[in-house]
C-alpha cells in the first residue's frame, strides 16, 4: 500500500480506488508555501504509480480551494533576495507537467476561492467543479508580477485569447457561476453540492475502462502540453524578472501592511 503520511501540507485519503487530495493549510487559505511545494515534488508521481487509485479528486480544506502563492513569504523572500541576489525561482513547469502526466483522471472540487497558482492548479485538472460563490482569478498583476506560473497557458484555450488577456491583465476575479458560463470550469453548483458531484464523477471514472480513460486523457493533454511548452518558458522567465522590480516589492509590502499598493510611487 502506498504511504502518503509523509506529506506536511496535503492530506491524501483513499476510498475504493478514488483518492481525495486535500490542500491542507486552511488557516492560510491553502496558500502554496515551501512545505506544499515540497509535497508537490513527489505527490503526483506517487499518485500516478498507485495501482489502488483510478480517479483523483483535489480540493481545499476550509473555505478556500487555494489562495495561490503565500504573499507574506514573498515579502520575506524579497528581503532575503536583496542580500543574496540572484534568486533561484522555482520552475512552475515541473508542477504543471506532473499534473498533466498523472495517468488517472483528476477532478478539481473547487470548494472556495482559487486564486493565482491556485486557479492554475484547478484549471490544469481534467474536470472542474466550482462552487457558485467561489472566486476564481489570476491576480499576478496585482502583486506586480507576470502571470507566469501557468495562467497564460491555460486561460486562452478555455475562454479565448482576448477574454483571457483581459482577466490576466486586469487581475479581476469572477465567481463560479460566471466561470461556468464562460467555459472556464465544467460545472458551477451550490457549495454543498460540489464534493458530492466530484465523487459521483470520480466513481463513474474509477468504474470505467481504465486504459481507455487514461489514454484518452493522455491524447487530449498533448494539446495542453503543446501550449505549455510554447508559452511557459517566456511567461515564467518574465515573471522571475518582475519578482525583482520595485512594483512587486511595493505590492508584497502593501499586502503585509494591509494597504493598497502604489505602483506609481517614485522608483
Amino acid at each position: 500500500m502506498t504511504d502518503y503520511s509523509k506529506y506536511k501540507a496535503v492530506l491524501v485519503e483513499k476510498d475504493d480506488r478514488v483518492a481525495t487530495v486535500t490542500l491542507n493549510r486552511p488557516d492560510s487559505l491553502n496558500a502554496v508555501n515551501d512545505d506544499m511545494n515540497a509535497d508537490f515534488d513527489t505527490l503526483f508521481h506517487q499518485l500516478s504509480r498507485d495501482e489502488e487509485v483510478d480517479a483523483i479528486i483535489i480540493t481545499g480544506a476550509g473555505r478556500a480551494f487555494c489562495a495561490g502563492g503565500d504573499i507574506k513569504n514573498m515579502d520575506a523572500r524579497n528581503a532575503a533576495a536583496a542580500r543574496d541576489f540572484p534568486m533561484n525561482p522555482r520552475d512552475p513547469g515541473q508542477l504543471l507537467n506532473d499534473i498533466l502526466d498523472v495517468q488517472q483522471p483528476i477532478i478539481a472540487a473547487i470548494n472556495g476561492d482559487a486564486i493565482g497558482l491556485g486557479a492554475t492548479i484547478a484549471l490544469f485538472c481534467d474536470i472542474t467543479i466550482a462552487a457558485e460563490t467561489a472566486r476564481l482569478g489570476d491576480t499576478h498583476v496585482r502583486i506586480g508580477v507576470v502571470a507566469g506560473d501557468g495562467g497564460a497557458v491555460i486561460w486562452p484555450p478555455l475562454i479565448g485569447p482576448n477574454r483571457a488577456k483581459e482577466y490576466l491583465m486586469r487581475g479581476n476575479l469572477i465567481n463560479g457561476a460566471q466561470a461556468a458560463r464562460l467555459g472556464l470550469v465544467n460545472y458551477a453548483l451550490p457549495a454543498a453540492e460540489v464534493m458530492p458531484k466530484a465523487k459521483e464523477i470520480a466513481r463513474e471514472l474509477a468504474d470505467g475502462s481504465r486504459w481507455a480513460i487514461r489514454w484518452t486523457k493522455q491524447s487530449v493533454n498533448k494539446l495542453v502540453k503543446k501550449a505549455l511548452h510554447q508559452v511557459l518558458d517566456t511567461s515564467a522567465a518574465l515573471e522571475a524578472v518582475t519578482f525583482v522590480t520595485p512594483q512587486h516589492r511595493e505590492a508584497a509590502r502593501a499586502f503585509v501592511e494591509k494597504r493598497k499598493p502604489n505602483f506609481r510611487a517614485p522608483k
